[in-house]
């Protein structure tokens, strides 16, 4: 694209807002918000969780419909925005959710819409099948079109929501957390559409907590904080530090959220797996947890990983190999075998895994631990129960105008907390943690840091599963690197940094289907 092209594109608006504000139970969301997006413009929405940004989306999308404020689409004004005018206008939203269909295909994820559009009476499945693959080959994205979306990983249905954004005629692309899930090369993949969508004079609205990512990929940047832009710029203007301190209204320093943790004394022996395996899955997994302990298991997405901490919460249970709790041989069938004794497990996806969204902050916190708010009538003491909530939102720091609130109400970390106080409340002796902090934004991650280190302080076993490299060196006292469904590498002390568990991540390629073992 020639420079005269770029620059008159760049002059043309495809969204307008001014002074958008909007509350929802007396909580204000927005707050005299603008923002002019243009085509061929690659803008990043930043902000900590709560700070606005969905919100906005969704007045963007006409879901949410502001209380003041105008809203003007390719140059027409609207008073109430539908979700159909949006549409029309050329705006296409992939939610955090992916709003994908888990019992069709991944093609029919993608194309079928393209289908219906025609006003066909019968479908070409030849046709469809042709679309996905060519849209999927688009984004180097290698999956087998007439798998369930249900059947696949997180990753692998983050990219058929892009895929199917892509395929419409869309001149603005919003992206809420896309790289959410994805791997290094696969984020790569990602940005080399999005460069090319631009080229195209399509913009992308590219909303994320990953702050290096955004520093890439931006043109410019926005940024919210209590529901109040603070910063609108070209990329040029921030750094890091400018990111974190518009984000959070403070500086954080970097000494401190590097500061490693030390082990205070020795401890018992919680946990000891001993070659155990899952066919198909992973095999030969031998590692001990004791109490206080943070460890660290890591790999990329298709090493097993995953896989393990479901075995050890008796999700997917193991089929060779033996676990050992306090000692004592264990049989880890089920979830029950698995809380029984004192193991809990916080899910990588809190969207379907994690949570009961329609139902209370209150209700989601006891839930796992009904047995022991119940009276020997099997009534369930409502007293007792909210005293227990109130104390895991009083010690989570979980934002929230009160327990009976629904979940989804929350921003994402506080969403995040409340399965963290979920667990809590069974009082476990192991918590395993998958991706604790996926989606949250700064604030929250370094709370929820705080939180596991407090943990292990007062002597819960600790694994985090994670292939957030800075999260690891910084919260665990060492890390087991997975490949192809084994342990492949070790790291502690000062053999653990940075560098060295990047090298070993990226050192032999992986598959995401799963580990041939």
């Amino acid at each position: 694209m020639d420079d005269y092209r770029l620059v008159s594109i760049m002059h043309v608006p495809i969204v307008e807002a001014r002074n958008v504000s909007k509350s929802f139970s007396g909580v204000q969301a927005l707050q005299d918000v603008s923002l002019t997006l243009r085509e061929g413009e690659i803008c990043c929405l930043v902000g900590e969780n709560g700070s606005g940004k969905s919100t906005l989306i969704k007045v963007i999308a006409g879901v949410v419909t502001p209380d003041n404020g105008d809203l003007v689409l390719g140059g027409n004004p609207y008073k109430q925005l539908r979700p159909i005018d949006s549409i029309r206008a050329g705006i296409q939203v992939i939610y955090q959710d992916f709003s994908l269909f888990p019992n069709l295909t991944v093609a029919e994820n993608i194309a079928l819409s393209h289908q219906v559009a025609r006003d066909s009476r019968f479908v070409n499945w030849s046709e469809v099948y042709s679309i996905a693959r060519d849209v999927a080959e688009r984004m180097e994205f290698q999956v087998d079109v007439r798998r369930l979306v249900g059947d696949l990983p997180v990753a692998d249905r983050q990219l058929t929501a892009i895929a199917r954004a892509l395929l419409q005629d869309a001149r603005l692309i919003i992206m809420d957390e896309p790289t959410t899930a994805l791997t290094q090369r696969e984020v790569g993949s990602l940005f080399r559409v999005i460069r090319n969508l631009q080229e195209q004079g399509i913009a992308v609205l590219f909303v994320s907590h990953k702050l290096d990512e955004v520093l890439e990929i931006a043109d410019r940047i926005i940024i919210l904080r209590n529901g109040k832009k603070v910063a609108d710029g070209d990329v040029s203007d921030f750094d890091n530090t400018k990111l974190i301190y518009h984000m959070t209204g403070k500086h954080i320093s970097d000494d401190q959220r590097m500061k490693p943790v030390e082990k205070h004394h020795e401890r018992e022996v919680l946990l000891e797996v001993r070659d155990l395996g899952r066919t198909g899955e992973f095999s030969d997994v031998s590692f001990s947890l004791s109490s206080g302990d943070i460890l660290g298991i890591t790999g990329l997405l298709g090493s097993g990983r995953t896989e393990l901490a479901m075995s050890l919460f008796g999700m997917k249970p193991a089929d060779r190999g033996e676990i050992l709790v306090g000692g004592k041989q264990v049989e880890i069938h089920s979830v029950q075998d698995a809380m029984n004794n004192g193991i809990g497990y916080v899910p990588e996806d809190r969207l379907t895994e994690g949570l009961f969204f329609e139902q209370s902050v209150a209700k989601n916190i006891t839930i796992s631990a009904i047995d022991e708010l119940t009276s020997r009538l099997n009534f369930i003491d409502s007293k007792k129960a909210e005293t227990e909530a109130a104390k895991w939102i009083e010690a989570l720091q979980i934002v929230t105008p009160s327990g009976a609130v629904p979940v989804q109400t929350l921003s994402g970390g506080n969403q995040q907390k409340v399965v963290l106080g979920k667990w809590l409340a069974t009082s476990p002796h192991i918590l395993i943690l998958n991706s604790p902090t996926v989606g949250v934004d700064v604030g929250a991650k370094a709370a929820i840091h705080d939180l596991i280190k407090e943990l292990a302080f007062q002597g819960i076993g600790v694994i985090v599963i994670s292939d957030d490299i800075p999260e690891l060196v910084q919260n665990c006292h060492r890390v087991l690197l997975m490949k192809s469904g084994q342990i492949a590498q070790e790291f502690s002390g000062s053999d653990m940094t940075g560098s060295a568990l990047a090298s070993g991540l990226v050192g032999t390629a992986e598959t995401r289907s799963g580990a041939n073992v």
